[in-house]
Formats: structure tokens, sequence, C-alpha cells
């Protein structure tokens, strides 16, 4: 599924996220940036050491901020580690801190002169956000920052499971109607 905000593509694929061609991959990453389940096992494991190395000189990462780490051994150039919130029930920041690991993701991109980039569904696995909320919130800041600063040219949600790609796009469908 494809959608155009502006002059940048946004994309919807069921697949692996460690074997994306874009110019970065989005880490969704614990505090600490030195590797763990999920997501971010798979990006370690398959970027190789050199990820773990430049994480370690990061001093961790907050959650909502981003950071930039080289691909490894991954197609990706790069690795956007960012840290979502863990899912309480939507009533302590959740929505905010999760939009704000989007839009810090593609500054952090802007910032490198990427012009594409791969996201996960953040969040949405052992930090518990319901993927229905959680595609809302990404598609929305991918969308707001998109129109403010008519770059990337390409953002790719990769989405693991066949759920995770129907909460995306009925999301991306609900944002559609917007424009």
């Amino acid at each position: 599924m494809e959608i155009t905000f502006g002059s940048t593509k946004v994309q919807l694929v069921e697949g692996d996220l460690t074997r994306e061609t874009t110019d970065a991959v989005v880490n969704a990453a614990n505090k600490t940036l030195l590797g763990g389940g999920g997501v971010d096992g798979a990006i370690h494991r398959a970027g190789g050491p050199q990820i773990l190395a430049e994480c370690r000189k990061l001093g961790g990462c907050e959650t909502g901020e981003a950071k930039l780490t080289t691909g490894g051994k991954l197609a990706a150039r790069y690795v956007i580690h960012t840290v979502g919130p863990v899912y309480r029930d939507g009533q302590h920041g959740e929505p905010a801190l999760l939009a704000s690991c989007h839009q810090r993701s593609l500054d952090v991109a802007l910032q490198h002169g990427l012009e594409s980039v791969s996201f996960p569904a953040i969040s949405t696995g052992v930090y518990g956000y319901p993927l229905d909320q959680a595609a809302e919130v990404a598609l929305g800041a991918v969308h707001e920052f998109v129109i403010e600063h008519r770059q990337p040219k390409l953002v790719r949600f990769v989405l693991f499971s066949p759920a995770a790609f129907q909460a995306y796009s009925a999301a991306l469908a609900q944002v559609a109607q917007r424009l």
C-alpha cells in the first residue's frame, strides 16, 4: 500500500526490517541501546558488532529521542535508534512520546541527508502499545513531519505480521481521507 504526502511516498509492506535497502532503518530500541529482543535484537544480530560498538559510545537514549549509528552488515547504511514508550493506558503521555519517536527519527534522517527511512511498528511488541492506536499515532506524526519539511522522499513501514499490516493499512486509509 502506498500514498503520497506532499512529495514523500509513504509505503506499507509486510516483511523483515533487517533486509531493507532504504538509507536507514529505525530500530525500536531500549534506553541502553545495547541490544535486546524483537526488532532491536534482530537488527543487532543482522548488522553485526559494529552497531553495538557505536551504540556503546552514545550513552543511551531517552524515550521519544533518536540517535544514529552505522548499519554495519545491514543493506541500509544507517540505523536510527529510537526508544518507544511502554504502554500503560494511553493517559501517561504515550501518544506524544510515540509521535516524538517518529518525528525525531525523521529529523535525524534529515540532519544526515538521508532520503529514505524504514520504520517498524514501534512499541507494539513487548512494550504493549495497541496496534491500531500505534498506527494512528505513527502515521499522523509522519504525515505532519513530511508536510512541514517536504522530506524525506520515502518513508516505509515494514510490518512483521499480517495483524500489524492490517492495522497500519486502516490507519493510512484514515489519514488519506483527511487529505
